[in-house]
């Protein structure tokens, strides 16, 4: 039913370059091709090579430098008159500010990338930029309203019988099942997720349903070997292929993994290395689920008792900020486990005194 799994980003004279291709190697056919094509005046080509140059450096981590390629792209688009890929560069610029973030400019960017993609006659760009737009909402925990559009979006994946689309819906469907309680359905769906990304040769859709499988078998079975083990095979994935973010949040769920064994300082040495990872690549996001592990980590640890509330007050102030619902739940869980959520005030309270 599945064919193998391609790399729609990767165009122009980078089509040879497979899904699979490790991140410093589509770097490097990007930028020589990018070049190339800029010396010759082929506005179009230099879109669609820079492109590839912006989701590699995202993909790295590598902030600044996605920033500028995904608005170089955008230009050189723009001269050449090429609406489908303008489309491109705002997918790519929509999904790097979702990835720093930045959720409304996120969705103005994803927006404007389904409306050109449409409009440029390109379904595969559209359907990415819907598909970022839901996963927007998912990230916030906006559930209700994305859960639809996931469906639809899978609907479509599966009708063009395209893989890596597909296993991308699946992951996100499953995710707001797990985080909604409903463990055996989003097994079942980070299940057909992995084989569907093995038969396609995805190795990073595959990387992420194993990460998937590891957090339910670790909640709802407390299988914590089986779990590490899910997360030592996703690793050597993410490490082949230079997946940044992948690693970092395949890090992350080790310490959640370790954390609900009761083994805390293991945990706690994860999630600082979770921790360096995202600020490295300024992904506040992850480091703000991070910060929750390891502040959870030390107060089992024997951490002062203010200092936790502290860090949970802060971290409550991030991701309100950021917009952050599951997240900002998930801290409100914390306080209450620990009994902080009294200290959290008081310490406000001095804090607005002072101000004053």
């Amino acid at each position: 039913m599945y064919g193998k799994a391609f790399a729609p980003e990767y165009q122009g004279a980078l089509t040879t370059l497979s899904v699979n291709s490790s991140l410093t190697e589509v770097l490097a056919a990007g930028t020589e091709q990018l070049r190339a094509a800029e010396r010759a005046g082929q506005h179009g080509e230099a879109a669609r090579c820079g492109l590839a140059v912006a989701e590699a450096h995202r993909r790295l981590g590598r902030i600044g430098e996605a920033d500028r390629a995904w608005k170089a792209s955008y230009r050189a688009a723009r001269a050449a008159g090429d609406l489908a890929a303008m489309a491109w560069a705002l997918w790519s610029g929509g999904t790097l500010a979702r990835q720093r973030g930045a959720f409304a400019l996120a969705r103005r960017l994803l927006e404007l990338a389904a409306d050109f993609g449409e409009r440029g006659g390109d379904i595969v760009v559209r359907g990415y930029s819907l598909a970022g737009l839901a996963e927007t909402g998912r990230i916030q925990g906006d559930y209700e309203a994305v859960g639809r559009l996931h469906e639809q979006l899978l609907a479509e994946a599966r009708r063009r019988g395209e893989a890596r689309h597909t296993v991308w819906a699946l992951e996100g469907i499953a995710q707001i099942h797990r985080n909604t309680g409903s463990y055996d359905t989003a097994y079942a769906l980070f299940e057909e997720a992995a084989q569907i990304a093995d038969g396609a040769d995805d190795r990073r859709g595959h990387a992420w349903a194993l990460r998937g499988l590891a957090d339910v078998v670790s909640v709802r079975d407390g299988d914590t070997g089986r779990a590490l083990a899910l997360l030592s095979e996703a690793e050597e994935t993410c490490r082949a292929m230079k997946l940044s973010s992948a690693l970092a949040y395949n890090h992350k769920m080790r310490g959640n993994v370790l954390y609900r064994a009761g083994r805390h300082a293991e945990a706690r040495d994860w999630y600082e290395r979770a921790l360096a990872e995202f600020r490295a690549m300024s992904e506040p996001r992850g480091e703000a689920l991070a910060r929750l592990g390891l502040a959870k980590s030390l107060a089992h640890l024997g951490r002062d008792r203010w200092e936790t509330a502290a860090e949970l007050a802060d971290l409550a102030r991030a991701l309100d900020r950021l917009g952050l619902r599951h997240a900002r739940e998930m801290v409100a869980r914390a306080q209450e486990e620990f009994g902080t959520l009294e200290e959290s005030r008081a310490r406000s309270d001095v804090r607005a005194e002072a101000v004053r």
